[in-house]
């Protein structure tokens, strides 16, 4: 059988340490006045419940250039706060981004034995979304860093209070 787009499964794995409590960690991936301050600077909004809503809005720059009000969908699969968020996931910028498969993410979220460290670890599953997967590898120049770019940002914001980018 030779192995197609559908047929490949495709996992992203990324983790990151962070000064910082898990509750610190879990309240700037869900919270829209902190998810909107580092990244892609676009609040994401959460109903944090099995089948609950997740979305994520673009900036007024982003309009400005011709991105959709919504930029990413998804839906809640668990949550168990400050530790655990697993949720589906789809970008919408473009056609082709819309109308490839919804993928999986996850964030695992723990606190480490050496004082006021936590640890984050993103799993992405972007299995048959290979649009999806370059995004999130960030390959696509002009499209931004992806995970390794976002993460980096969201471990400055909460280090230092500042994101590292702008």
């Amino acid at each position: 059988m030779t192995a197609t787009a559908e047929t490949t499964r495709t996992v992203r794995v990324h983790q990151v340490y962070i000064r910082a409590t898990p509750q610190a960690v879990w309240d700037a991936i869900t919270q829209p006045e902190w998810n909107a301050r580092y990244g892609y600077r676009c609040a994401g909004e959460f109903d944090l419940r099995a089948g609950g809503a997740y979305r994520v809005l673009s900036s007024d720059e982003m309009r400005q250039h011709g991105a959709p009000e919504q930029i990413i969908e998804g839906e809640i699969v668990e949550a168990v706060p400050p530790h655990r968020l697993v949720q589906t996931y789809r970008m919408l910028f473009t056609p082709e981004l819309a109308g490839e498969p919804f993928t999986r993410l996850t964030y695992e979220i723990e606190e480490e034995p050496y004082g006021g460290v936590t640890k984050l670890t993103v799993t992405h599953d972007v299995s048959g979304a290979p649009a999806h997967a370059a995004q999130v590898a960030g390959e696509i120049k002009e499209a931004g860093g992806g995970w390794a770019l976002l993460l980096s940002d969201l471990k400055s914001l909460l280090e230092t209070g500042r994101p590292m980018v702008g």
